[in-house]
């Protein structure tokens, strides 16, 4: 299977690539500086140079023709500012979203947050962040060309990952290891069924493969 990861050099998506090219399957990761690709190449993955935030619906098109499944796993990051919430944890995923339905990939997972909701009040910088973020999950779900899947992680940790989790429609608040997101991320690429759900995720104490039989329904 052949992903391609929006947000490629990311904490979780560096991670991902990692498992992804574990299993067998072909990653690629958009990036923004050639000099990122070195990284990418080192997990396994291909590394893609293109600007989310300046690229057309065409251009990202192009790069997700043929491919099975498309991540979205890009952010603004935390020292950024309110623009840039709305430019990349928003708008980035908006374009992504249309550029998988243009290019024909239906199979769509977006990494969201705990606490999304594109009814958030106030204005600071973590406000936005969690509108920006609710806005975009909410235009991802109202593509019916899409087999959605909206994650949203609690706190994310460097902890290392145990592959022990808390995966449900509602988790309440809590944290979460970046590798054991990764593993999740996988796991739900792998599990079609998993596709129309919002999922919360923290740790918890399910193995992470049980976790997603769980929610599929399997």
């Amino acid at each position: 299977m052949r992903i391609v990861i929006a947000g490629g050099h990311g904490q979780i998506a560096l991670r991902l690539e990692r498992v992804l090219a574990a299993r067998g399957h072909e990653a690629a990761g958009i990036i923004r500086k050639a000099e990122q690709g070195e990284d990418l190449r080192a997990a396994g993955a291909e590394p893609v140079v293109l600007d989310l935030e300046s690229a057309s619906v065409d251009e990202v098109a192009e790069r997700l023709r043929g491919a099975d499944a498309a991540v979205f796993a890009a952010g603004a990051g935390p020292g950024s500012g309110t623009g840039r919430k709305e430019t990349v944890d928003k708008g980035a995923a908006v374009l992504f979203a249309d550029a998988a339905v243009r290019a024909g990939v239906r199979r769509f997972v977006i990494v969201s947050s705990y606490g999304a909701d594109a009814g958030h009040q106030g204005d600071e910088v973590f406000d936005v962040y969690l509108r920006a973020k609710g806005e975009a999950d909410e235009y991802v779900r109202g593509l019916d060309a899409l087999d959605w899947t909206v994650l949203r992680p609690g706190s994310l940790t460097d902890d290392p990952g145990n592959g022990l989790v808390r995966l449900e429609a509602r988790t309440g608040r809590g944290s979460i290891p970046r590798d054991d997101v990764a593993a999740v991320l996988a796991e739900l690429l792998d599990t079609p069924a998993t596709a129309g759900l919002t999922l919360e995720l923290i740790g918890g104490s399910t193995p992470v493969s049980v976790a997603v039989k769980s929610v599929a329904g399997n």
